[in-house]
């Protein structure tokens, strides 16, 4: 008897001996691809000062073990302090008059940056700008005629498309993996919680030396830069990340014109919309992105953006979820004037939004125009009035100080905590007990709210459904 785990196998043998034609016709072939670019695929050798490393070295301690920036790192060790520090990663060549594209943190405070191309020969190269935010750095080297590769411009890459790398994992030179894409759009906020990159995930096997290596589809085209591994073991698990050919086109543009980059910015922290907060907001599905604060002068405070509103729509794109938008904003050229959508007070409603414009080495400070609070009863809290200090520390003009959730509440099935400083309920601001207290009594049982708080110095709302 033939059992059905072993009926998949048979079935198979059966069709290869039948039809060997039919099996090979579909499996992608690499071969061309292979052959015709490798030659502008390079390997990038740099060197640091002394006593000096790679900012993002093969370190666990530097960035969490499950998400590395992977470029072949050939430390010192202890007794050898004072001898020179090398690394290696991988770029490619854009252009026949040398222009070379990697990672910025293969070439992060490298003192020299030497390009060894597949023939073996070696030029010394100059970085012509960084973005720290894209994790891409552009190069160029004294030559002419070189070999280059055309990057993807239809930006069509598709779940399932069968793509391929070049590069040197551990030194091993002009290595070939290919996988599929495993996932297009993921969200891989900095250290710095930034969140401008759309990575393309792959189960192609990229390691140490990867970095900065092309990422092709089968028409040979680039369709990404690899750039980071999920991984707990050190080595490839088959989760890899790559920034897309549409990042790359918008950052090398502006490094070779200028040398640095500006990115389209709005000026507000988000976050997302579960479930319950999409009934407390009158969505009929959990989508958009919530503005839980703005910054100071900031785009969206002069286009009239609140905290509270869910952004649905940008220039014309759909925000699914909260991560979708620093990715299209990234991306939208500065003092350019669009059409947001928003949801406000259960109500569509459009604003137009002159975007700024964020550097490079730009940071921004958020403003605090806050609000609301309660003391127990239906909602199960017991509050108090926020300190003159705690306002002053976090920049509130007022707020409720969560003292005690009574278990099996309403807040505590929300997720309020002691600690937080309840600063709205639902679209009333609170800035002290008694306007929480009124804007609790205005709620009817079966109702959601939106709940805005400050936890640890950040803005969050929690939706807060009422019972029946």
């Amino acid at each position: 008897m033939i059992s059905s785990r072993t009926l998949p196998t048979l079935l198979f043998f059966c069709l290869t001996l039948m039809a060997p034609g039919l099996v090979a016709q579909a499996l992608p072939e690499f071969r061309e691809i292979v052959k015709s670019k490798s030659p502008a695929v390079v390997k990038i050798i740099v060197q640091y000062p002394l006593g000096g490393a790679a900012r993002n070295p093969h370190n666990t301690e530097e960035i969490p073990e499950y998400l590395r920036r992977f470029f072949e790192f050939r430390g010192e060790q202890p007794q050898q302090s004072q001898r020179q520090r090398m690394s290696m990663g991988s770029g490619f060549i854009i252009s026949g008059d040398g222009y070379i594209v990697t990672n910025n943190h293969v070439v992060d405070g490298a003192e020299s940056v030497l390009v060894r191309m597949s023939d073996r020969r070696e030029f010394e190269a100059e970085v012509v700008g960084t973005d720290p935010r894209s994790d891409l750095a552009l190069l160029r080297v004294d030559a002419s005629g070189l070999p280059s590769l055309r990057l993807e411009s239809d930006d069509d890459l598709e779940v399932g498309e069968w793509v391929l790398a070049i590069g040197s994992p551990f030194g091993l030179d002009y290595s070939v993996t290919a996988g599929i894409v495993s996932a297009m759009g993921r969200s891989l906020p900095t250290e710095q919680g930034e969140n401008y990159v759309p990575f393309v995930q792959t189960d192609v096997a990229i390691n140490p030396g990867n970095s900065g290596g092309p990422l092709f589809n089968l028409e040979g085209e680039v369709v990404g830069v690899n750039s980071q591994i999920f991984t707990r073991s050190g080595g490839s698990i088959g989760l890899s990340f790559a920034i897309p050919a549409s990042v790359v086109r918008n950052v090398v543009a502006q490094l070779k014109d200028s040398g640095r980059v500006t990115r389209g910015w709005l000026g507000v922290t988000i976050q997302d919309v579960d479930k319950t907060l999409a009934e407390s907001f009158g969505l009929d599905r959990p989508q958009g992105a919530l503005i839980a604060q703005l910054a100071e002068d900031g785009p969206a405070a002069k286009a009239g953006l609140e905290a509270g509103d869910v952004i649905l729509q940008f220039d014309g794109k759909d925000i699914p979820t909260s991560a979708e938008l620093p990715h299209v904003v990234g991306l939208t050229a500065p003092d350019t004037t669009v059409q947001v959508e928003i949801m406000r007070e259960r109500k569509r409603k459009t604003l137009r939004v002159k975007v700024g414009g964020l550097e490079a080495d730009d940071s921004y400070a958020l403003s605090s125009d806050r609000a609301d609070e309660d003391r127990g009863g239906r909602l199960g809290l017991v509050v108090e009035e926020a300190g003159a200090d705690v306002l002053e520390r976090f920049g509130l003009s007022g707020g409720v100080l969560v003292r005690q959730v009574s278990p099996g509440s309403v807040a505590a099935e929300s997720g309020v905590l002691p600690g937080d400083i309840i600063t709205m309920l639902g679209s009333s601001p609170v800035k002290d007990v008694s306007a929480f207290e009124r804007a609790v009594a205005r709620l009817s049982a079966g109702d959601s709210v939106p709940l805005r708080l400050i936890r640890r110095g950040s803005p969050l709302f929690i939706g807060l459904k009422l019972r029946d």
